[in-house]
């Protein structure tokens, strides 16, 4: 892999990068579910516009944000368009790309755990209304260096919560998983409900459904709104048509910080993520999801994390450490030779049986960090009809159907605002 701290942006912008191994081991967990504002002035829905042909709702971005808040709307009766300048889940999209881990595993974080275990009944509903399966429960197995108080008050969270999770052993481990090799490990969490979200086709299903269900959806390039006119009552497209409605939600992964460059900023920064793919021996069932977990190793200073071979598609491996300041628009899609050097480098000492099995695939994906890790939640500060939601820092697909519903409820005026993913709370350093 590329030496990702000699590629990391300047100190400066290091500093507003927290990945998902900070949430796992270091979320304050007292008071996290009231730092909540009601702010009912802001919360409440914006007058009608007078445009006959408006839209109730305009939602930019039809990624997995984007699309569940699309898709809950229009179930509460809105009349709702959901646009994307590529596609649904495109390609260069933070929710393209084959698979997606659900675990509840949140250092004792009560909302995210909470959100995650609500999501995952929603997930499993979607995936059981069609065809090909969007939930593979292959089960998610972290594994950490050290046993910690953290780790025990994670666990009590999640089985106050009724969530099936069990502490093993490293000897448990090392029977159940022969195939992993868990030196430096002291204990694993096994969350067997848990495993692989099939990204791109869930958000496409998800889409189609609201589609047929009533909801429009197009192609759509959007043009950065002026920032100094009064109001927002319609968008326009790179080729110039405007798009009318009384309400617009920006849901647009790294895009956000370009459409609106002096309320985002830096507060939400894209860095490139390489993804490899590596093909199990002929025959060789080990790595099948029937005999392999979807797996994290917090002990590595890279958060690996990956998943058995789901789908044929390869044993799936990838680093959650951020890499370098990625732009979605311009930056080439290839994974350089000595990061295909380094992941077979951590493989050969996790997974050794497949350090020498032939590279199938690589991918190059972004995050869309925000500064502390926690999603970006809010509205346009002078226009009370426009909404922002991204942040999903590596770790936001599995919780789309709660992100969704919650948007949902304050664009309509019914929520209760958590202020820790308020514009305030991101701040963009110096």
């Amino acid at each position: 892999m590329t030496d990702i701290d000699n590629e990391r942006p300047a100190t400066t912008m290091t500093k507003t990068l927290v990945s998902r191994r900070h949430i796992l081991g270091g979320m304050a967990t007292a008071g996290l579910l009231a730092t909540v504002s009601t702010r009912a002035d802001r919360l409440s829905a914006p007058t009608k516009s007078k445009t006959s042909n408006s839209w109730d709702f305009v939602v930019v971005g039809a990624g997995v944000f984007g699309a569940w808040t699309a898709w809950n709307l229009q179930r509460r009766g809105n009349k709702v368009l959901l646009v994307d300048a590529w596609g649904a889940a495109h390609a260069r999209a933070s929710s393209g790309g084959e698979t997606r881990l659900i675990r509840t595993e949140y250092a004792a974080n009560p909302l995210y755990t909470q959100w995650a275990w609500e999501s995952l009944s929603e997930w499993k509903a979607l995936s059981h209304r069609h065809e090909s399966p969007i939930f593979h429960e292959v089960g998610a197995l972290y594994i950490y260096p050290e046993d910690t108080t953290k780790i025990d008050q994670s666990i009590a969270v999640q089985q106050a919560l009724n969530i099936p999770i069990e502490k093993l052993s490293v000897s448990e481990m090392s029977r159940r998983w022969p195939q992993i090799n868990f030196d430096n490990i002291a204990v694993g969490v096994m969350q067997p409900t848990m495993g692989a979200l099939m990204a791109r086709r869930s958000v496409q299903n998800l889409v189609n459904e609201f589609v047929k269900a009533g909801g429009s959806f197009r192609q759509f390039a959007v043009s950065p709104p002026h920032s100094k006119q009064a109001s927002l009552d319609a968008i326009t497209g790179t080729a110039g048509e405007m798009l009318h409605a009384n309400r617009f939600i920006f849901a647009c992964g790294p895009w956000l910080p370009k459409l609106f460059p002096d309320v985002i900023g830096e507060r939400i920064i894209p860095t490139r993520q390489n993804v490899f793919f590596f093909a199990p021996h002929a025959g060789d069932t080990r790595f099948e999801g029937a005999h392999l977990p979807a797996w994290v190793d917090v002990s590595s200073k890279d958060l690996h994390y990956g998943f058995p071979n789901i789908e044929s598609r390869g044993f799936k491996i990838a680093l959650d450490a951020h890499g370098p300041a990625y732009d979605p628009d311009k930056g080439d899609r290839l994974v350089p030779e000595n990061a295909i050097a380094d992941v077979r480098a951590y493989l050969s000492h996790r997974f050794p049986d497949l350090s020498m099995c032939p590279l199938s695939e690589t991918r190059v994906c972004q995050y869309e960090n925000s500064d502390n890790g926690e999603f970006l939640i809010d509205q346009h500060p002078a226009w009370d009809n426009v909404w922002f939601v991204g942040g999903g820092s590596g770790h936001g697909f599995k919780h789309g159907p709660a992100v969704g519903r919650y948007v949902a409820n304050l664009a309509l005026g019914e929520g209760t605002e958590d202020a820790r993913f308020t514009l305030s709370s991101h701040k963009i350093h110096s």
